[in-house]
């Protein structure tokens, strides 16, 4: 009695499949590329959209604020770290305003409008934020998790990355490197 090859055809082709899909998982990874850049010094532009503003009418860009240093930063209510440095983006941001040289723009991301309204009154933020509804600003900047931090110079440069939480050592010194 012969044996049909049929099941064990179809169990192979079940392992390349799934051989396939590891390998397509395990070789994307991270794109690092921007990361990469601003690290070696070199320039580059500041991906721009033009955004609704979070608790209010109107929009805004970053071409809007060019000539002035950024800290843009992409954030949420859910997020715990995001609330740890909340006080230190606020800091750089009177600093910022008082000297006339930049602002802190906030980026909700994944967030309820109300709750990202909360957050801004618990904390007494008193820098802009907008809201990247559809998460096309935050997928230009290649945000993986929160907080995500960018420093933009005058010319509209990104000079520095922050994957995580600031704090307001890296702020000053990204700060100072941006022109501020």
């Amino acid at each position: 009695m012969r044996r049909s090859a049929a099941p064990f055809l179809a169990v192979l082709i079940v392992v390349a499949l799934v051989g396939l899909l590891v390998y397509g998982v395990a070789s994307k990874g991270e794109d690092r590329s921007l990361d990469d850049a601003v690290a070696e010094g070199r320039a580059v532009d500041a991906p721009d959209r033009s955004l609704p503003l979070l608790g209010a009418t109107g929009e805004r860009s970053l071409a809007s604020l060019r000539g002035k240093v950024v800290v843009l930063n992409f954030w949420a209510s859910w997020c715990d770290p995001c609330k740890d440095e909340a006080p230190a983006l606020e800091r750089a941001h009177r600093t910022l305003s008082r000297a006339g040289t930049g602002t802190v723009l906030g980026v909700t991301f994944r967030d309820a409008s109300r709750d990202s309204q909360a957050f801004v009154k618990e904390f007494g933020l008193t820098y802009p934020s907008v809201r990247d509804v559809d998460g096309d600003l935050a997928e230009d900047y290649g945000v993986r998790a929160l907080p995500e931090t960018f420093v933009i110079d005058g010319d509209g440069h990104i000079a520095g990355v922050s994957r995580g939480v600031v704090d307001e050592a890296w702020l000053k010194q990204t700060l100072d490197k941006a022109g501020a």
